[in-house]
């Protein structure tokens, strides 16, 4: 009897893990939360060197486009390469090269050599590191955490993002004002860290590493782990983006992601010209514009409850007509409280976007195919801000700050209102 017992109990199914102690989800995201928090300090001395350095704004800008632009157009091959290698080796590299580069950019300060030159060159290593990192670390957090608690898990993560878009800009600040070099330091102890934490993991080999060799078709030609000739070079890389644009409701949530981030940094450029005018301080405006992290971090804690009573249509439309509204009542020159207001609630929606997104993916996508899959995305929602930061200055140009929050209002308008007449975004369903 007893040994039946014992026989019973050794086949029952054991109890799930909670997520709190996964040790290599927490793992992992302590590395990322470190990572992403330094990356966020040393986002503010960029410009702040660049003008001591050169005293031009624009070249100032340059910086940022250069590390922008290379991140995105790194972005579709490297997603090739992480379905082919090792992921965690692929982020360790990642995260040492970064920090490295911001070693190198001390040390030219400290020995008084800096220029516009090097640290151009350095910001195209850094959105090159970017571009490989983002996807490798995606995947990592895709193979340590099972599917139950797959949205829990990307919730954490998009909490770390809102969390470090908060706090990391005021201590950039600050740490600039003691020194130069000490937000770059703070950027390196953050790789480093992130470096360390995926040393300690050990995860499961990725499906392109362990199943045998297939010529998988999709659509009418084969990608993913199949032999190199079956592929030509250039299909293999845009594989990613055709598999999201095949798709009609990652096409549509995909779209609705990208014009967010066009629409909110239009209009965030369009604000500080309102609060300048209303002769604000740069700390009211600096408290002013953090309710986009706000919103963010609030919005993580929504995700689960959103995702359990609403269809990913629902979820999709509801978010997108939240940021229209918001971003139509920044026209109002109600002063820093009103502009913080509205932009927590035009980021509310954000992370239950882009964790549908990620849950899609991972849910639809063969393991094989995912690094193309989630650099193809990585790279549509990266082009909204840029794009959106040159609309924005153009319509401030002709058509004042009212006009132009206007204009881009009216543009998440027609995008949410396509949303809504397009059938097969409103019965939408989760996948299994």
């Amino acid at each position: 009897m007893s040994e039946r017992l014992r026989q019973r109990d050794s086949e029952a199914p054991a109890t799930p893990v909670p997520l709190r102690r996964n040790r290599r989800f927490q793992i992992l995201w302590i590395g990322a939360a470190a990572a992403n928090l330094g990356l966020e300090t040393v986002e503010v001395a960029y410009p702040l060197l660049i003008m001591s350095l050169t005293g031009s704004p624009a070249l100032a800008g340059l910086f940022g486009f250069a590390q922008i632009g290379t991140a995105l157009l790194v972005g579709l091959p490297a997603g090739a390469v992480v379905d082919r290698w090792d992921r965690r080796r692929i982020l360790l590299i990642s995260e040492a090269v970064r920090a490295l580069t911001l070693a190198f950019i001390v040390l030219i300060l400290m020995a008084g050599r800096a220029n516009f030159a090097l640290l151009i060159m350095a910001a195209i290593v850094l959105g090159a590191g970017t571009a490989f990192g983002a996807p490798a670390r995606m995947l990592l957090i895709r193979a340590v955490v099972p599917d139950h608690q797959l949205t829990a898990a990307l919730s954490q993560d998009e909490a770390r993002s809102g969390a470090a878009a908060l706090a990391g800009p005021p201590l950039g600040g600050a740490l600039y004002l003691v020194s130069r070099t000490f937000p770059f330091v703070a950027a390196i102890a953050g790789f480093v860290i992130s470096f360390v934490c995926a040393l300690m993991i050990r995860v499961p080999k990725a499906a392109s590493e362990t199943e045998p060799v297939s010529n998988e078709p999709v659509g009418n030609e084969p990608v993913g782990n199949e032999p190199k000739s079956a592929l030509s070079p250039l299909t293999n890389v845009f594989s990613g983006l055709r598999e999201l644009i095949g798709d009609r409701l990652l096409r549509s949530a995909l779209l609705l992601v990208s014009i967010f981030y066009f629409s909110i940094t239009a209009a965030i450029l369009m604000v500080m010209v309102t609060l300048q005018d209303q002769h604000h301080s740069a700390g009211t405006i600096g408290l002013a514009l953090s309710g986009t992290a706000v919103g963010m971090l609030v919005g993580s804690a929504l995700v689960p409850r959103l995702n359990r009573r609403l269809s990913p249509g629902a979820l999709l439309l509801a978010a997108s007509t939240l940021t229209t509204v918001a971003v139509a009542l920044l026209a109002l020159p109600l002063g820093p409280v009103w502009v913080f207001a509205m932009l927590t609630l035009a980021a509310l929606g954000l992370p239950a976007l882009k964790i549908l997104v990620d849950i899609m993916i991972f849910r639809q996508t063969p393991d094989h195919r995912r690094g193309r899959a989630i650099a193809a995305t990585i790279t549509l929602i990266g082009a909204g801000s840029p794009l959106g930061s040159l609309a924005g200055g153009l319509a401030l140009q002709f058509l004042g700050v009212t006009g132009a929050i206007v204009l881009i209002a009216g543009v998440q308008a027609v995008i949410t209102v396509a949303g809504l007449a397009n059938r097969h975004v409103r019965s939408a369903r989760w996948p299994a």
